[in-house]
């Protein structure tokens, strides 16, 4: 594996990561939307991720058999969770239906937060892999110049 190839594996990571907390953070900050513009409650949304070559066709062709296989991660969409809605009896809300049931989205803020821990420590963990690959190639620099 290359230089290149390193920081590119790690910077998948942290592009994904970073998606991923945008999506996190925006649950949070829906949790008790029950109005959106394409009507009813906010939905959950999560992000559905996949690993993806590093390495371009023609970089796989000239490659060492052992560099074939690395693979990053890339995020293949948004999806929508299909929990069922909250339902709140709240006879004054202006969302409220005929019977005062209000219709809250799915939202557990602990999970979100759990979430959140788990995407900050994997996006750390990329970052000191990408670091860790500059602080490599820095080092076979100097050997190569005789320091």
């Amino acid at each position: 594996m290359n230089f290149f190839t390193a920081l590119d594996i790690g910077a998948s990571g942290l592009k994904a990561q970073r998606e991923y907390l945008n999506v996190v953070s925006m649950n949070m900050a829906n949790a008790k939307t029950t109005r959106t513009a394409e009507g009813g409650p906010y939905r959950r949304k999560s992000v559905s991720m996949e690993s993806s070559p590093v390495l371009s066709p023609f970089e796989t062709a000239m490659n060492q058999q052992v560099n074939q296989q690395l693979r990053g991660v890339t995020v293949r969409g948004i999806v929508s969770d299909t929990r069922p809605f909250k339902e709140v009896y709240e006879p004054n809300h202006p969302d409220a239906d005929k019977k005062g049931i209000v219709r809250y989205p799915d939202i557990n803020v602990v999970e979100e937060m759990v979430n959140m821990i788990s995407i900050s420590r994997s996006y750390e963990a990329n970052a000191q892999a990408v670091d860790s690959a500059k602080r490599m190639f820095n080092r076979a620099l100097r050997i190569g110049m005789g320091q």
